[in-house]
Formats: structure tokens, C-alpha cells, sequence
């Protein structure tokens, strides 16, 4: 199932019809807009090219009714924890292939019943697992969220470790952290005083889950100092760690020592 990937990079989808093999995508939608209308043609393609399809959410919002659907699975969050919850997914996506399936489709409706008591840290390990996921299983995760459900900072975690999106990208916060394989994890875009926060608050998610941390840096346009502050305290967390920083330019990596954090209490290694 997972053979013959494009690489991946984030961009932004015209329609549901551009999502490709190991995209995972995020969709805004305002809250007249149907979440089960809109994830129509996410759906319709499923049947068009043999896919199975799993729902992740309660099924009160259920699929659209498509002739000639293919086999569904409602996974319910409220009663499954995180890592339950992707094991779940993981053994849909092994077997699906077994069952004839060319591939697995995720359809996350993720609404205010479903967030977990409102724990900001655990939706955004959600979305890590996910996106981590997708790009190593090649199936398609949609996410569906309706921003009015939701408080600003949670949505800027959200939108920034999404690599695909429907429609026009979002504004805030500029940057994306994605997967790029084998530990490694994309960094692009421009990290400011704005972003920040949220780039704190992946890099402390990843960091709790990897004993050495590549982050690939080549397509980072801009590193503010605000943006080098949240990266030495995700470090300084979980000191037994190790972060690797590859492909930042020489101005990042002076600065970086100029703002006195090339110190062994901040383990960050930089290299070209």
C-alpha cells in the first residue's frame, strides 16, 4: 500500500479531489458549513478508486450516503485514549490491503464534544500521530475542524503540523512542521514572535517522543529570536535528549550562539 509515494511537501488543495497517497489535510469550515456535505467528495473518491474508509468521531455525523461505498469503520475518541485511538487506525490500515482495499481513508470530524476535555497537548500529540501516520502507512487523513469550536492558540498547533490544506492556505500562524521519514521532520516557512508558541508546543511533543530529534531546516525562510527562545526551552525539557537543527542558514546559526544558547544546558546541535 505504501509503495511508490510522491515525496512529501507541504501545499494547499484546490478540492478534496487533489488529496494524493499520504497527505494528511486540514479543513476549516464555518459553522453553517456541513462537515458531512464537504467530506462528500473525500468519500466519493474512495469509491471511484477502492479504498476503505474509517471515521474517526461518534457516528451522529455519519458519511455521506454514496452509491457503491466502500466498507466503513467509526472509530469513537470518547472512548478510546490517544495511543489506543491510533492503534486502531494502524490495524485498519494493515489490514485493508488483506481485505482488497487500495488504500486506507481517515476521516476525522473533530468537533468541541471530541477534544479531550479540552487538553490542548493531547489533540496536538493526536494530529503528530496522525501526520506521522499517513506518511508512513501512504493513507489519506482527512481532518475536519470548524474553527468557531475551538481557541485560537489550539488552532494555530493545528493548522502548523497539517502540511496539506483545503483551499487558501491559513494565515497564522507562516510555518509547517511535517514528516519527511525516517525521524526526520520538515520545518518550512517563517517563525516569529506570532508563531512561536505553537512552535514551542510541537517541538516539547516531539521532542517527549524521540530521543534524537532531526528537524530538516532548508525551507525555513525566517527564525526570529522568539522562535530560538521556544526552541532552547523544548530542549531544555527533556535534557536527555538530543535535537538536531539541518540546513539552517549561517545568520540562524550566528545567532544562535550570539544569544548565548551553544551551551551543553541547551541540547541543540546546528549543523549545515
Amino acid at each position: 500500500m505504501n509503495e511508490g509515494r510522491p515525496v512529501r511537501a507541504a501545499r494547499s488543495l484546490a478540492t478534496l479531489d487533489d488529496v494524493e497517497s499520504g497527505d494528511h489535510v486540514c479543513q476549516f469550515l464555518e459553522p453553517a458549513e456541513n462537515i458531512v456535505e464537504y467530506s462528500r467528495a473525500f468519500v466519493a473518491d474512495g469509491v471511484l478508486f477502492g479504498d476503505k474508509l474509517v471515521i474517526v468521531g461518534t457516528d451522529d455525523r455519519p458519511a455521506p450516503e454514496i452509491a457503491g461505498a466502500p466498507a466503513r469503520v467509526v472509530l469513537d475518541p470518547a472512548r478510546l485514549d490517544g495511543s489506543a485511538l491510533l492503534a486502531a487506525v494502524r490495524r485498519e490500515a494493515a489490514s485493508a490491503g488483506r481485505e482488497g482495499f487500495r488504500a486506507l481513508r481517515v476521516l476525522r470530524h473533530v468537533t468541541a464534544d471530541h477534544r479531550d476535555d479540552g487538553r490542548r497537548e493531547t489533540m496536538l500529540q493526536s494530529e503528530l500521530d496522525l501526520e506521522e501516520f499517513a506518511a508512513d502507512s501512504g493513507a489519506m487523513v482527512l481532518c475536519t475542524y470548524q474553527p468557531a469550536d475551538w481557541d485560537p492558540p489550539t488552532l494555530d498547533q493545528v493548522r502548523c503540523v497539517h502540511p496539506h490544506h483545503v483551499g487558501s492556505r491559513p494565515a497564522a500562524p507562516e510555518f509547517r512542521v511535517y514528516t519527511t521519514g525516517e525521524g526526520r521532520w520538515t520545518v518550512s516557512g517563517v517563525i516569529d514572535s506570532e508563531g512561536a508558541p505553537a512552535f514551542g508546543a510541537v517541538l516539547r511533543g516531539l521532542v517527549a517522543h524521540a530521543a534524537t530529534l532531526r528537524l530538516i531546516c532548508h525551507d525555513l525562510e525566517f527564525f526570529d529570536a522568539a522562535g530560538m527562545r521556544a526552541l532552547a526551552d523544548a530542549a531544555r525539557c527533556l535534557p536527555e535528549r538530543v535535537v538536531i537543527i539541518e540546513g539552517a542558514n549561517e545568520t540562524v546559526r550566528l545567532s544562535w550562539g550570539l544569544s548565548g544558547y551553544a551551551v551543553p544546558e541547551v541540547p541543540v546541535v546546528m549543523v549545515p
